[in-house]
């Protein structure tokens, strides 16, 4: 993808991995720019890897302008068997240029550098309506918690009160700051419920939070999986 200059943010399980919350996954997930020229690019990366399309929808722009993934296979033998999955829109998570001006740049121990969705922004991709996401949603969360406590900014007070899954944290962060805190009860309604001794109750309104998460992804992916389940039937 650098190679050829092409506007992709890594994002997925092994973004995941990235910001410390290891996660096993047999695919590559990019966030990609769906314009003329950065495609060009990408079907230039695309053949170097031998990538095909392995499934439904087919490569093209209004597919990726319209949310799907495009998925692919690599053949070339340094990659060989690798699945790479592409997305340019997705449900709740800002369009791709801000998503790139957001991104968090790393350095690999080859010198090779990797560009990822920013924390924020990975964990509003995350979710979603799959069991899955809401476990590495509260291990990605967690982990930056535990990095970051002992010299939080601001924004990452604020982070931390608006998206951490784990009632005890919540609390911790509430009571260490408890100026910020008192700024965004509107912001997370459940925020109201925060105080010591109110754990389980908590829970409870994070899970409703989260179903009602996963609701809004199933609702947004009805009309999308219409699309595919046509696109089977005529293929």
């Amino acid at each position: 993808m650098r190679a050829h200059r092409v506007r992709a943010l890594l994002m997925g399980g092994q973004a995941c991995v990235f910001y410390g919350a290891a996660e096993f996954s047999r695919d590559t997930d990019f966030a990609i720019l769906a314009d003329s020229r950065n495609l060009a690019r990408l079907r230039t990366a695309l053949k170097d890897l031998q990538a095909r399309v392995i499934a439904v929808p087919p490569f093209k722009v209004r597919f990726l302008r319209r949310g799907h993934a495009i998925h692919f296979r690599c053949r070339h033998p340094e990659a060989l068997g690798m699945r790479i999955d592409m997305m340019s829109r997705m449900r709740g998570v800002d369009p791709f240029p801000k998503l790139w001006a957001r991104r968090t740049t790393i350095e690999l121990p080859d010198g090779s550098l990797c560009d990822l969705l920013s924390l924020p922004d990975l964990v509003q991709a995350k979710k979603t309506q799959r069991d899955k996401d809401w476990g590495m949603l509260r291990r990605l969360l967690e982990a930056h918690y535990f990095q970051n406590r002992k010299k939080p900014t601001a924004d990452m007070v604020r982070f931390w009160l608006l998206e951490l899954r784990t009632p005890e944290l919540l609390i911790e962060v509430a009571q260490a700051h408890p100026r910020l805190f008192s700024k965004l009860p509107a912001a997370r309604p459940l925020l109201a419920l925060v105080a010591p001794g109110q754990e389980v109750t908590l829970a409870r309104a994070l899970k409703e939070e989260e179903e009602q998460e996963r609701e809004r992804d199933r609702e947004y992916w009805l009309p999308l999986k219409s699309e595919l389940e046509t696109l089977r039937r005529s293929r």
